[in-house]
């Protein structure tokens, strides 16, 4: 009995063991974050969920198509609405991809909307890593409204304190069209979606290890 005893002794006093929770991440885009072209179970924030390089994630993609800043899409919401709708307090990451949906604007208003998104989900979720990544170009040579777009994203995100990112700068897709963009000339194949799956997740992966900088944010 003292030997049972001993044994259920040294067992209790093992260390418990619990699986740190999943960082809550919210992506705001438009239809290259949905999957339109291929199927939204290919779609960059769903292939998220499936990589097990990325387990300690929980995806919620808030993405609409035909969605901007300023532009509503196919069911009326915009960027701003998307942050409304699904960022939470306990959100750690958001996502804002995109975008291109916004040509169609004063650049200098779908900069004031996107300041007001981006400042907006870090009063909602103020522990959470917001990243803004500005639309890409599927060539070198990108088109100037696109890269007005660009200038004030860039501008909007520094304003607020945000992480921007720069897939024109990058380079993103434009060495490889044919094989990451569909037939429609516009949206990423699966092939596509996997190399945004690889881009931005690494991005969301650096900035869930960082700090958050207090309320306010914005840097001088």
């Amino acid at each position: 009995m003292a030997c049972l005893a001993a044994a259920a002794l040294a067992c209790s006093a093992q260390p418990v063991v619990t699986a740190a929770p999943a960082v809550r991440v919210v992506v705001v885009g438009d239809s290259l974050s949905t999957g339109h072209g291929t199927s939204p179970r290919y779609a960059w924030p769903a292939l998220i969920r499936t990589d097990p390089r990325l387990a300690g994630f929980q995806v919620v993609n808030a993405a609409e198509n035909g969605s901007g800043y300023v532009r509503p899409g196919d069911t009326d919401g915009t960027f701003g609405s998307q942050v409304d709708h699904f960022v939470t307090r306990d959100t750690g990451v958001v996502v804002f991809f995109g975008s291109e949906n916004d040509l169609d604007y004063d650049p200098a208003v779908v900069g004031a909307a996107a300041f007001a998104a981006i400042t907006h989900a870090e009063a909602v979720a103020p522990a959470a890593k917001i990243i803004v990544v500005g639309p890409p170009s599927y060539s070198t040579d990108a088109d100037q409204g696109l890269l007005e777009i660009r200038g004030q994203l860039k501008s909007a995100a520094q304003g607020a304190g945000a992480e921007f990112v720069d897939p024109i700068a990058e380079g993103w897709i434009s060495d490889d069209v044919e094989d990451l963009i569909g037939p429609d000339g516009d949206h990423p194949t699966v092939a596509g979606q996997r190399y945004l799956l690889e881009h931005i997740a690494a991005v969301i992966e650096q900035a869930a290890q960082q700090p958050v900088a207090e309320p306010g944010r914005a840097s001088e």
